[in-house]
């Protein structure tokens, strides 16, 4: 099985269980596949960089995955059926971005835990 990382845009005329209905319909078909997920960052409404489709923002979704060449076929291949999907991107991490994705996972993870242990404390 090989690292990958897709990250998709949908359209911002969803509301918030729309979007989140949407990367669910995404991650299930990833894990349906015999994948695994090894995680999901939703980041949320931003500003596109240009206009696509008329639209100048869209809802932002990170997910990382080890998965099949086939799976990734499939995946890319529901993003294209979906018209929520303004743009989509997979590709496969080496070893170096693999490494890379750990680290940033713990960095995040500790600055969760300290930020909710300082919230606790308050």
């Amino acid at each position: 099985m090989n690292h990958y990382e897709t990250v998709f845009i949908l359209t911002p005329v969803l509301s918030d269980v729309q979007m989140k209905e949407a990367v669910e319909k995404f991650e299930k078909v990833v894990t349906d596949n015999g994948a695994t997920i090894a995680n999901e960052e939703l980041w949320g409404l931003r500003k596109l960089a240009y206009p696509i489709q008329k639209k100048s923002t869209g809802f932002y979704t990170l997910v990382e995955f080890d998965a099949t060449p086939d799976t990734v076929k499939k995946l890319e291949t529901a993003f294209r059926r979906d018209e929520r999907v303004l743009r989509f991107l997979v590709f496969r991490k080496d070893k170096y971005a693999e490494e890379y994705a750990q680290k940033r996972r713990q960095n995040r993870a500790k600055v969760t835990e300290s930020t909710t242990v300082e919230v606790k404390e308050d």
